[in-house]
């Protein structure tokens, strides 16, 4: 296994970090493994993307303020030359990876939810 301090130095690989929680916990629940620990972490882990999603959220509403004060620079003021407009076209690039970003992540807490409650299910099936 590989040391996560030194690969995760310049920060978390999100995709993975998903992509490996939610393989182990499907591989658990498949294989009838769904105990009480299992579930707090995987809920753990929901808070943890549900934390970074609302980050992600709080960032892409103020790049979109920011885009839309240079469209509206580039529209009102064109005496400004091409400097707002490049600025508006660098912030659209950035936005459409927040979004991309935010829609991943949206979509990886909306699956965890429904892996939570196959999770509970086969608990509460066990007892």
């Amino acid at each position: 296994m590989k040391n996560p301090m030194k690969s995760d130095r310049f920060g978390i690989h999100m995709k993975r970090f998903c992509r490996e929680h939610e393989a182990r916990v499907t591989a658990a629940v498949e294989a009838g493994e769904a105990t009480e620990e299992l579930l707090e972490e995987h809920l753990q882990m929901i808070a943890w993307v549900q934390h970074e999603r609302l980050v992600h959220l709080i960032v892409t509403v103020m790049v979109v303020l920011c885009e839309l004060f240079t469209v509206d620079l580039v529209l009102l003021h064109p005496e400004l030359g091409i400097v707002p407009a490049l600025i508006m076209l660098g912030l659209a690039v950035l936005l459409g990876f927040y979004f991309w970003h935010y829609f991943f992540l949206e979509n990886t807490v909306q699956r965890w939810y429904r892996i939570a409650e196959e999770l509970r299910e086969k608990r509460k099936n066990r007892i």
